[in-house]
């Protein structure tokens, strides 16, 4: 039980130094006030989550502590329902409508959207 909580943490840790530094970077890249930095993070999350699930799901069947260290340790600290939520009430006390628009709707349709075809393509493979 002891490892299990070791790389559950460790993969936790990971997962958020990869977000930090991915969100950064589109941050800084987009050099823009829209919160495309967790855009980023949550898109490519989703679709690393079906990635991942699908593959192994499918070819080995997942271990449930792997799940739990991949899945819920490293993405689940990958993404960032949180920060969204923070982000996008940020934009409503700002009253920028649109991009609260763009953010909802973008984060939650791209977001299901890239789960589907990462577990697509983790089938296939």
């Amino acid at each position: 039980m002891a490892y299990k909580l070791f790389f559950l943490a460790l993969a936790g840790g990971l997962g958020s130094l990869c977000r930090y530094g991915l969100s950064g970077l589109a941050q800084r890249l987009a050099g823009t006030s829209f919160p495309l930095g967790t855009f980023v993070v949550n898109a490519v999350g989703s679709f690393l989550f079906g990635l991942i699930w699908g593959a192994l799901e499918e070819r080995v069947g997942l271990n449930p502590e792997i799940r739990v260290i991949v899945l819920t340790g490293f993405m689940g600290a990958f993404t960032t329902f949180s920060t969204f939520a923070f982000e996008t009430m940020s934009l409503i006390q700002h009253s920028q409508w649109w991009a609260v628009f763009a953010n909802l709707a973008g984060q939650i349709v791209v977001g299901l959207a890239l789960v589907f075809l990462g577990m697509a393509l983790g089938r296939a493979i």
